[in-house]
């Protein structure tokens, strides 16, 4: 028989879907599942995304320019003056999702068998991008107890290696929520600047800040202008995950001409995709005021839910809508799993993804698991006080 592979042997299995037929089948069963494991918000599109592409009337629908249609690059220039960060059109690659386009980040500076450093838990499928470029995670833990801050910068460097390229974050990030700060950032420029390494620096959820507290992007830091990588997305901003549009960018030319080279070779992003990405822009603030205003209710209702468990650790994410507590158990691959074979209350029961698919380094999360609190209030209410009950009979309970 042929053979798979070893490519392919490596990818990784998604933690947050590889639980869906256990879901689906704990359905069959008449056990409504609360799905709190994947990133898919709840929040509608908005109208204007939805009329530009009911609105389309183009004859044909054509290949756009691989980078991306210009008038939405344009647009995207647009947004991010709003926000300080000075672009043009020339330092945007628009991808099919945030995905593609972290993957043609990968592939234009780095070679199979070199390295980027990640802190963890992170998401999860940066593992797999990084099998899919044949380059090397070396993961950096960060703590519960600290809220999961950036960890001390001699430990970045300890790992630092003739291999190592890059750092990639997610801020703020994904699954921890935690929002890292302008001192944290700045710190992470100096390490930059002294190795000489790129940034790569994952901004999907920019807009969900939290407390009074602001993002400060990686595209603010001085000295290292050719060193940063910046990824966007419209999927969790405008709550259009469906339309697989995200984008990089970068003031390096070299990085952004050698990824147009990758771009063309996959022809161009999806157009219905750009035409609402591109519509979306002009998204009135009521929209995220209203919604940041949603997502606080969550996380709260979340936070301090979890908190009153016995046993329970949540930290107070301050960006994303995300939270990983630690819970009092043995396995979190197995106690998720458990949730939706062996346990329901009064019917109901919770999809969780276990964290250890967002750790790199074995061993790690195995009492921890990820939260997307993308249910409205009362759902979120509900599936606490399931896993309260759940977390009193499951037979690996630790204390």
């Amino acid at each position: 028989m042929p053979q798979i592979s070893q490519k392919g042997k490596q990818m990784p299995e998604s933690p947050i879907r590889k639980l869906v037929p256990y879901a689906e089948s704990a359905k069959k069963r008449g056990i409504k599942v609360y799905h709190l494991n994947i990133g898919q918000p709840d929040i509608e599109t908005p109208e204007v995304a939805l009329d530009a592409v009911r609105n389309y009337n183009h004859k044909v629908i054509e290949y756009s320019h691989s980078a991306g249609i210009l008038s939405l690059r344009e647009r995207l220039c647009d947004y991010y003056k709003t926000v300080n960060i000075e672009l043009s059109p020339d330092e945007i690659i628009v991808g099919a999702g945030a995905s593609e386009a972290l993957l043609f980040a990968f592939q234009s500076i780095m070679d199979p068998g070199d390295e980027v450093i990640i802190p963890e838990p992170f998401y999860a499928n940066y593992n797999g991008f990084a099998v899919n470029a044949g380059i090397k995670v070396s993961p950096i833990v960060s703590d519960i107890e600290s809220g999961f801050a950036l960890p001390p910068i001699e430990d970045f460097e300890k790992i630092i290696t003739p291999k190592t390229k890059a750092i990639l974050i997610c801020n703020p990030n994904n699954p921890t929520g935690y929002l890292y700060s302008q001192k944290e950032m700045e710190t992470l420029r100096d390490l930059v600047k002294k190795y000489d390494l790129y940034l790569i620096a994952d901004e999907v959820y920019r807009e969900f800040v939290y407390d009074g507290k602001q993002h400060y992007s990686a595209m603010y830091l001085k000295g290292i202008e050719n060193n940063v990588i910046l990824i966007d997305s419209v999927s969790k901003r405008y709550s259009a995950c469906g339309v697989r549009i995200g984008w990089m960018a970068s003031k390096n030319k070299e990085v952004m001409a050698t990824a147009l080279k990758f771009a063309q070779a996959r022809l161009s992003p999806p157009t219905f995709g750009q035409v609402a990405a591109e519509a979306a822009i002009d998204t009135p603030d009521s929209y995220f005021e209203k919604t940041l205003k949603e997502y606080l209710s969550r996380r709260n209702v979340v936070v301090e839910g979890i908190n009153k468990i016995k046993g329970a650790f949540c930290p107070n994410p301050e960006g994303a809508f995300y939270v990983v507590a630690r819970l009092p158990i043995d396995d979190s691959d197995k106690f998720c799993k458990w949730l939706l074979e062996d346990f329901n209350f009064e019917k109901q029961t919770v999809m969780l993804a276990p964290a250890s698919g967002f750790y790199s380094t074995p061993g790690k999360g195995n009492d921890e698991v990820r939260f997307s609190y993308v249910l409205k209030v009362e759902d979120l209410k509900n599936s606490v006080k399931v896993l309260e009950e759940a977390l009193k009979v499951y037979p690996g309970r630790t204390n």
